[in-house]
């Protein structure tokens, strides 16, 4: 039974967002101001212990990696324009691997479309955004209280894994306000930056058992170190095509898919006996709790998954959704972005698609579907 005392207040995402990280242990924001990721401009100018305005998106990565490179958990937020703009730099840091967060709040496409609607139509972009098919963790809140532990979550992810992380956002959810019990948030971990012990002599890219290299910050007085963004060996040197060169490169895929469940999280809930599962993420959530709620209401028996961690792609969403006869996935965009993800572009049977382009997904408007 939950005794805490309860304090509403009026907040929004982005405030929840911006607190979580910095009480993770994010040092620095750096941001380029962009509808709809304003409020985290202006929220992280009061929290962060420091705070830089970047002349563009571009600066704003460049800076990143340097910040990063000295040991610093640097975050941004920006929209689709400016995740273009950044896209180069954001694969030198993954290539480096350099730890950071960049906060993408969704808004209706294609271009500057309409940059106060919101939508779920990024997906497919930062699918493929790390050049070779590499995969980037990304993790999609489904309401406030995700919005705070996912953060957490992301500055976990970002330092164990030595990668950048994306949480992915839409315009509803950071920048509606709304009555919410703060109180019901449960105190975050600071996450703890003490490198690996290292057997000497030190490499900056090699690698142990957990597929990640301890990560030692330029300047420490430790070990002479290196970040190098083109193909390398465990010393940080530019090897082309030698066996320990492209061994380093497949390993950036393998720490994250070998070690996937670590950092894969979803919501299950299970209506025993029933055939149909509803698939959601990120803002089209709260819709499909409703629509979950007047089904039920009405006598019929539908599992609702919430998927948060949305790329990679975990084993256990896949046996999820094998598991049922019939699925209806529920989502802000034109066709269904994440449902061609799991299934293609080729019309399944046993597939339906709740989609709403331009305006919110309603409860009654997933239940037809589903129904």
């Amino acid at each position: 039974m939950n005794t805490k005392s309860s304090k509403n207040v009026m907040i929004d995402a982005s405030r929840i967002i911006t607190e979580a990280l910095v009480q993770s242990g994010a040092d620095v924001f750096i941001g380029y101001p962009i509808t709809p990721s304003n409020l985290f401009y202006s929220y992280s100018k009061e929290r962060f212990p420091e705070f830089l305005a970047g002349p563009d998106e571009i600066s704003v990565l460049q800076w990143m990696c340097g910040y990063s490179a000295a040991g610093k958990i640097p975050v941004t937020a920006t929209a689709f324009p400016g995740l273009a703009l950044m896209t180069e730099t954001l694969n030198m840091a993954y290539m480096m691997e350099l730890p950071m967060v960049l906060i993408i709040t969704q808004r209706l496409g294609p271009s500057t479309g309409s940059a106060t609607t919101g939508a779920q139509g990024d997906l497919k972009f930062l699918d493929g955004i790390i050049s070779g098919g590499f995969p980037l963790p990304i993790f999609s809140p489904s309401n406030f209280n995700d919005a705070w532990t996912l953060s957490n979550k992301a500055v976990k992810t970002a330092i164990e894994f030595r990668t950048p992380v994306i949480i992915l956002t839409s315009k509803e959810l950071v920048m509606t306000q709304r009555s919410f019990n703060i109180n019901l948030l449960e105190p975050l971990e600071q996450i703890n930056r003490t490198p690996k012990v290292v057997e000497p002599p030190y490499k900056p890219y090699k690698a142990g058992k957990d597929r990640v290299p301890t990560f030692y910050p330029l300047g420490n007085n430790e070990y002479q170190t290196r970040f190098n963004a083109s193909t390398h060996d465990n010393d940080g040197l530019i090897r082309k095509g030698t066996p320990e060169s492209l061994a380093n490169t497949w390993r950036l895929r393998e720490k994250l898919e070998e070690r996937i469940n670590e950092y894969s999280f979803f919501e299950l809930d299970a209506d025993d006996g029933a055939d149909d599962l509803i698939v959601t993420w990120g803002v089209s959530a709260d819709a499909s709790r409703d629509a979950i709620n007047l089904l039920r209401k009405n006598g019929k028996k539908v599992s609702l998954l919430i998927v948060k961690t949305i790329l990679p792609i975990s084993q256990n969403i896949f046996n999820i959704i094998d598991s049922f006869k019939t699925v209806t996935f529920a989502e802000e965009n034109m066709t269904g972005l994440y449902k061609e993800m799991i299934f293609g572009k080729r019309k399944n049977s046993k597939v339906k698609v709740a989609t709403k382009f331009g305006s919110m997904l309603t409860p009654s408007e997933i239940e037809e579907i589903v129904n």
